[in-house]
Order: structure tokens, then sequence, then C-alpha cells
């Protein structure tokens, strides 16, 4: 649902695609590995996470595109992340952003060479970041290679699939899951930004607070979406977490407790924010996620 996007958050979308554009000119690779690679990073979607790499950015001081590399870098990790999500071993999923997903499109063999091949150019990507420091780069990828990995992401994703076998009955237990599994990378997003733009460590930790508010946030919109929105407005298959037994804030909180509590996270997110923005982008974007709810129910 992209054009939901509130219209002062448009340009960012914007620059990040002309971004993505310029590290990867669209067209570039018709078949293959790398034409995979492309059909998955342009298929559309929201570009919250490297959006907010940007506005972190921004709201710690940050000038001009010096971060756009880095921002590439994170849309990169999270299309691999979706391919992979999509794997027939992993959610098995043949609809993504509204078309067939890169395993259906392309293959399991090449929709797995495709994923890992983004995963590992978006440290190439941050290496070669310009207007960066050597020392900020590196930092950079330590802060992105922490929340995709065993103890971020990708462990999260392990807690996902025990789930499956192992049913949680408590929020504890999907909160451990999620704050894995999606906060840690959308910490991880906002975090880098402001990092590459010097903030203070306390500013730091804050946005970090906010980023994993959000990121519980977020998830819980996603639960809700699963069971209220449309093929069409989801762009994916819808009811299929039930299907699979997952672990979801519905399933454990019921559906009007889960709303109370993404609207609840995103206000302490909001006010966890370590800079005059309560009425800036990052805090916009927060308040967009929620209403990502209402739009589906209004429809």
């Amino acid at each position: 649902m992209t054009e939901s996007l509130p219209q002062s958050l448009l340009p960012y979308r914007e620059r990040v695609l002309r971004a993505l554009e310029s590290a990867f000119p669209p067209g570039s690779a018709a078949s293959g590995v790398e034409g995979a690679m492309a059909y998955s990073l342009f298929a559309g979607g929201k570009r919250i996470r490297p959006m907010l790499c940007m506005l972190g950015f921004e709201a710690a001081g940050g000038k001009v595109d010096r971060v756009d590399a880095i921002a590439v870098a994170i849309e990169m990790v999270h299309t691999y992340s979706l391919i992979h999500d999509d794997l027939p071993c992993m959610d098995d999923d043949d609809l993504r952003r509204g078309r067939p997903s890169c395993p259906a499109a392309h293959g399991e063999a090449v929709a797995l060479l495709a994923g890992d091949a983004l995963l590992t150019r978006a440290f190439t990507v941050i290496a070669g970041a310009t207007g960066l420091s050597a020392e900020v780069r590196v930092r950079m990828a330590e802060i992105l290679g922490k929340a995709v990995g065993q103890d971020g992401m990708i462990g999260g994703q392990e807690l996902d699939l025990l789930a499956e076998k192992v049913p949680v009955t408590d929020r504890q237990g999907v909160d451990k899951i999620h704050t894995r599994k999606t906060g840690a990378f959308l910490t991880a997003a906002v975090t880098m930004g402001a990092a590459a733009a010097g903030a203070t460590e306390e500013a730091i930790r804050r946005l970090g607070e906010f980023g994993d508010h959000l990121g519980l946030a977020f998830q819980i919109v996603d639960d809700l979406l699963d069971l209220t929105a449309t093929e069409a407005e989801a762009g994916k298959r819808v009811g299929k977490d039930a299907d699979r037994g997952k672990a979801t804030y519905p399933s454990i909180l019921g559906m009007d407790e889960s709303k109370k509590l993404a609207q609840m996270l995103v206000n302490r997110g909001i006010d966890a924010l370590p800079f005059d923005t309560d009425g800036g982008h990052l805090a916009e974007l927060a308040r967009f996620i929620v209403t990502r709810i209402r739009t589906s129910e209004s429809r």
C-alpha cells in the first residue's frame, strides 16, 4: 500500500529508488541470478527501512546524500530477506508485492542465489560508500551484520519456525521472536543513519528504543493485516499465518488488544525520540505504521 505513505515522505521513497537505480541500473541484467535480483529489488514496496536510515541521518544533523549508499545496502538486505522468506523451505509464498514471488518466477535455486548475492553485495556497497570515513563504514557493517544475523533477524526466523512445532502461548514468547525477526533490522536502519551523522551515543540509544518499539508495532500491524486485508491490498497471500499455526499477536492477545498495543508502542517510540521530532518525519513514519490498520478496515 505504497500510495498510503504521507505526501511529505514520498520524496524520501523516490530518493531511495534513485539511489537503487544508480547502484544497480534497471535492465542491466535480464536473466539468471542478476535478473532475479533486479526482479525483486525493483518490485515496489514502501522502502521503510532505507527511509528510516535517511531520516535518522537527517534528524541527527546529516547533510546532503552521504548516507544514500547505506540506505541502498539496507534495502538490498531487506530484499534478500523477502526472497528467502518466500522459499518453499521457509514461508513458501508464491506472491510478493502483488506479483509472483522470486522463487515462483525464477525457480527455487536461482532465488536462493539471488538472495545470497543481494546480501553479499550490500556489504560491498557499504565498503565503497563515498563521503563516509572508513571508521564509519566499519561501524555501519557491524550494526547491520549484528541486526540481521543469528542474534537478530535470522535468529528470530529460527524461533518463528520452531514456534510452528512448539506453540508460543504468551506475549513474552511472541515478543522474543519479533524483537529479533522484525525489530532488530528496523532498529539498525534508523541507528545506522544517526551513527553515520555523528550522533551522540545517548541519541543513538534513544533512537534504538524508538526502533525497538516501532519494530514490534510494525509486526503487530502485519499480523492484523494478514487477518483483515485483501490479497490485493497486502500484495501477498493473506490468512497464511493461521494456516501454518504461527505465533502472532492477534492469536495471543486478540484483535482489539493487538490494535491497542500497536498504538501504545508507536506512542512510546515517538516519546523516546532524542530530537525535537514530534511533528517531524520520524514520528510521521511511525504514525503511518498504525494507519495501515485503519486503511484496511475502512475498505
